[in-house]
């Protein structure tokens, strides 16, 4: 299904976008890898040839997703490359670890642009090329925090639920143009995530949650994704916790949801 097609995958460099770019490689896809650290794309890329994958590819390109005036530089590069884009993959995105009354308004407004305007602008980029070709194939990561807020990471709920709202209209504005657009909400997955998350002052949080170390596989994860692709699922939860729970919870006893939510503080 998704052999020579070209995916391209934001925040390729690690976690759950390095983990798909295995299992697109597998496939026999074209890979385009973006994020800001070249060398970690590189490894990746080195991970996805000795998996059998044509160097000839695999393309790495690194972006920043805050970057908007770099992005038409990008999509050239890859439509010259490749000659078309199949699918785009807006996995690029940064967490938080702080409670609001400690977080400088500057961390609010940096989780935004990388998680949510990043992802709107690159995707302002891809839909023409989509457009006219009368098909392809969007995808975002947001997380069950786009569904459920929980404490210390207000800023990073807000602009998961925003992309749920964004890419969930998107969806039915393109529909008729023959494209998809798929919304990922994974819960704890043994990433990197919290590691990078930003506190109150900006600064790195440098720690894996025990949630986060105690989540679901990340590549376990990507398998799950990838048939979720298959099969045309529109909204792909995936997760093992008691957070995918809490997905059903929200809808239909929201308020033991928000009272558990409260004790976590």
């Amino acid at each position: 299904m998704f052999k020579e097609q070209v995916v391209w995958i934001t925040g390729g460099s690690s976690g759950i976008g390095e983990a798909l770019a295995h299992q697109f490689a597998s496939q026999g896809s074209k890979i385009v890898l973006s994020a800001r650290r070249e060398e970690e794309l590189n490894r990746v890329r080195d991970d996805c040839v000795a998996r059998g994958l044509d160097p000839e590819h695999v393309l790495v390109l690194p972006l920043d997703v805050t970057s908007y005036e770099s992005m038409p530089a990008a999509v050239q590069r890859i439509v010259q490359t490749f000659g078309r884009l199949d699918m785009l993959i807006n996995n690029a995105g940064i967490s938080q670890r702080s409670l609001c009354v400690d977080t400088d308004f500057s961390v609010y407004q940096q989780i935004f642009e990388v998680d949510v305007l990043g992802q709107i602008a690159l995707t302002q980029q891809v839909l023409p090329i989509m457009i006219k070709q009368g098909a392809g194939h969007i995808a975002i990561t947001s997380s069950v925090a786009g569904k459920i807020g929980v404490p210390y990471r207000t800023g990073y709920c807000a602009a998961k639920h925003a992309v749920m709202g964004f890419f969930d209209a998107l969806r039915g504005e393109v529909a008729h143009q023959g494209i998809k657009v798929t919304t990922i909400t994974p819960g704890y997955i043994q990433t990197n995530i919290s590691v990078s998350a930003l506190k109150g002052d900006g600064s790195t949080f440098d720690r894996v949650d025990k949630n986060i170390a105690g989540g679901m596989d990340v590549n376990r994860c990507a398998e799950t994704i990838m048939r979720g692709f298959r099969k045309g699922t529109p909204e792909i939860a995936v997760g093992e916790g008691f957070e995918m729970k809490g997905l059903w919870l929200k809808r239909f006893f929201p308020g033991l949801v928000f009272k558990k939510v409260a004790r976590m503080v």
